[in-house]
């Protein structure tokens, strides 16, 4: 067998998220229409199941794959809406967090927070798609020095503080 020449596969990179969902099928056909997903390569399983999917976002990659009862399921291998929830949040960089805020609603997505300007320098909405998982969408739209960074983190940290205390 011959030895790998790097670590990491050409088509793959470092920290790839695997979303498990129930149905395979229509997560990726919402991944593309919403996201823009491109699918690289999908393993039919039993009955038209995705047993693993592989989809590109722009430069990263996500892998996907349908939950399996059985075995599958001791090993943790569950959807979120099976779980009753996430507790990871997928972020995700997109040319126009606006538009693809609504189409993420229209087409099914919960919303928890509507794209807002935010301290750190991106418009930023947080959704939970039709499959459960949570995302936060962002789209780039100040570059601020360290300084700039730390002074609005401290006020944005005073505001949340004092909200607390009110409600």
């Amino acid at each position: 067998m011959a030895k790998a020449a790097h670590y990491i596969p050409d088509r793959a990179h470092a920290v790839t998220p695997y979303l498990v969902v129930r149905d395979g099928q229509g997560a990726i056909a919402w991944y593309r229409k919403v996201f823009g997903a491109e699918v690289e390569s999908v393993m039919d399983g039993p009955d038209g199941a995705v047993m693993h999917a592989e989809l590109r976002l722009g430069p990263a990659q996500i892998y996907l794959a349908q939950e399996f009862p059985g075995a599958a399921s001791e090993a943790g291998f569950l959807a979120p809406k099976t779980l009753g929830g996430t507790t990871a949040t997928i972020h995700l960089y997109v040319r126009d967090i606006d538009a693809v805020h609504a189409r993420a609603i229209e087409n099914g997505a919960r919303e928890l927070r509507a794209p807002t300007n935010e301290f750190w320098g991106d418009r930023h909405s947080s959704i939970i798609d039709p499959e459960g998982h949570r995302w936060g969408i962002a789209t780039h739209v100040e570059d601020l020095t360290e300084e700039e960074l730390e002074a609005r983190a401290r006020q944005a940290a005073e505001e949340f503080a004092a909200g607390q205390e009110g409600g």
